[in-house]
């Protein structure tokens, strides 16, 4: 048997990960990633789309071009029927083709961003592109109810293709050094966080805008949420969690009045300002990243147990603020999940 040379030796792993890459985008290695983006009905896809195809880019960003994008959007949702021929003009006008279908998208691009607003169609818009087998990074909110983000997570294991969901706000640098440790703060014993907390009728009350502070508090306090009680008035929301190992996560949502970001961190050594957000650049840098490598960002577990804490939240305002487990909301979902897919499955098919 030929001994393989050293230079051979390296060549190997470069040469396999270059096989891998286009085996699951269906690109070249020297060639930019063609990003294709479904959903032009929020400001997301104009400001991401203008990070990754600056000619200035540096890095993963440099190897990514959002050349292709399909409008969507929903008529019963004022912030989407409204927005979306802006955007898609600004899109058009930025040199993005414009296709008028799901599938004619994904002839054209190798990775995908689902940007509608609307997140009650992200299933069904997230399932042919498994079914393609295509990375995508899916916006907040991952979905409309907690049956659809088990189903999403099931069908990306059934077609075996990686995905993740994630606010902005997680990957702020002075946000995200807790969920890697700050060691003036030790180990984080708890926090409350705060967001602005807009409500649309078509969604779970903190699935619309309350993600972003939910998706701060995790960041900093990990998983690991096993029940959930909330205060629920006109001008504000405010959720409390305890975490298997007794500490207490609250998240304040915010309707009236000065309404901002941030948090206050308690920690083993002090107690510490949660810091600024930093923008959409972060956020942008981690999706080219994943959609270079398939390493996900957030695991898609942490997702799932942010969206069973908004619906346990939702439960216990039903009953006045008593606290509901986590268990028992995803145990209820799973049993829907199986329904779901198949109903979901079966349009698609139609189509």
């Amino acid at each position: 048997m030929q001994i393989p040379t050293l230079a051979q030796l390296v060549l190997i792993p470069a040469l396999a990960i270059a096989v891998s890459l286009g085996a699951a985008t269906g690109a070249s290695a020297d060639e930019p990633l063609k990003v294709g983006i479904i959903g032009l009905d929020t400001s997301h896809v104009t400001a991401f789309s203008k990070v990754m195809n600056d000619p200035k880019a540096t890095g993963d960003l440099a190897k990514m071009s959002v050349v292709a994008a399909f409008p969507g959007g929903s008529p019963d949702i004022a912030s989407s029927r409204d927005r979306v021929e802006g955007f898609t003009n600004q899109l058009r006008d930025m040199g993005v083709e414009i296709v008028d279908s799901i599938p004619a998208l994904l002839e054209k691009v190798d990775v995908v961003m689902l940007e509608s607003v609307d997140a009650r169609p992200h299933l069904e818009q997230v399932l042919p592109v498994f079914q393609a087998g295509k990375r995508v990074f899916i916006d907040k909110p991952l979905a409309a109810s907690l049956v659809d983000c088990l189903a999403i997570q099931q069908l990306s294991k059934k077609y075996n293709v990686p995905w993740f969901s994630s606010s902005s706000l997680r990957f702020s640098p002075d946000i995200y050094r807790f969920r890697t440790g700050d060691p003036k703060v030790g180990a984080v014993l708890g926090a409350t966080v705060w967001s602005p907390c807009s409500l649309e009728p078509t969604h779970p009350d903190l699935f619309w805008y309350g993600v972003h502070g939910v998706e701060t508090l995790y960041t900093i306090m990990g998983t690991g949420c096993t029940q959930v009680s909330r205060v629920s008035t006109a001008d504000t929301d405010e959720a409390t969690g305890v975490w298997e190992d007794g500490r207490v996560g609250t998240f304040r949502g915010l309707r009236a009045g000065k309404r901002g970001y941030g948090g206050i961190v308690f920690g083993e050594k002090s107690i510490a300002d949660a810091g600024t957000y930093a923008g959409y650049q972060p956020l942008v840098q981690r999706v080219a990243s994943f959609f270079l490598t398939g390493e996900v960002a957030v695991d898609p577990n942490e997702t799932i147990e942010m969206f069973a804490f908004m619906t346990a939240a939702d439960e216990s305002k039903k009953k006045d603020g008593a606290a509901v487990s986590i268990a028992d909301v995803m145990k209820a979902a799973e049993a829907q999940v199986a329904d779901r897919i198949a109903e979901v499955e079966k349009k698609i098919a139609a189509k």
